[in-house]
């Protein structure tokens, strides 16, 4: 369930009050797992993609379609420096966050960043529920997630720390979170 990510090292020593990052791939269960963890730590949750909306007045998807992926990614980096600000949260972020050369080194430095891992037939299976990602509209989700794994895995894997997000209750995740962070 739990491992350390190469080629850094897991956290060493208990959890210093760094901002807690949840990175990984659309449907990961970054958003609800990150609110249970916020709570089970009592701290503020913060949801990187809705904090995008607010700043710009509209939908993600809306974004996209008005402006394209590469204005929404540079939105997207600004937002998440203004969200790792020192303070101890726990922030979700959008599957594209990490794949940001200068937003990456941004968590790594600066936050406790942990890759929400899961195949993507358990992705492909949990993102058909919603019609809201720009990403898989018109297209096949298992097809479109299994690219982006080959591409994004190798970088979500530079995350300090890795847990599996199977189909098991979200506390399950959460718990292994709280080990590997030793909170």
């Amino acid at each position: 369930m739990l491992e350390p990510s190469a080629p850094h090292k897991p956290v060493a020593g208990p959890w210093n009050g760094q901002p807690i990052v949840l990175v990984g791939l659309m449907g990961a269960g970054k958003s609800t797992v990150g609110r249970r963890l916020a709570q089970r730590l009592h701290l503020p949750f913060v949801d990187a993609d809705a904090e995008i909306e607010a700043a710009a007045g509209m939908t993600i998807t809306e974004i996209f379609d008005r402006f394209g992926e590469g204005y929404f990614r540079d939105g997207e980096r600004r937002v998440i420096a203004r969200l790792i600000d020192g303070t101890p949260k726990v922030i979700a972020t959008g599957g594209g966050a990490f794949i940001n050369d200068d937003t990456r080194a941004l968590i790594l430095t600066s936050a406790i960043a942990v890759w929400l891992d899961a195949s993507p037939d358990v992705l492909a299976e949990r993102v058909k529920r919603r019609d809201t990602r720009p990403l898989l509209r018109g297209r096949d989700p298992g097809q479109v997630l299994r690219d982006l794994a080959a591409v994004r895995n190798p970088i979500y894997a530079m995350a300090p720390i890795r847990v599996a997000s199977h189909q098991t209750p979200h506390d399950t995740t959460v718990k292994a979170i709280m080990e590997a962070i030793r909170a």
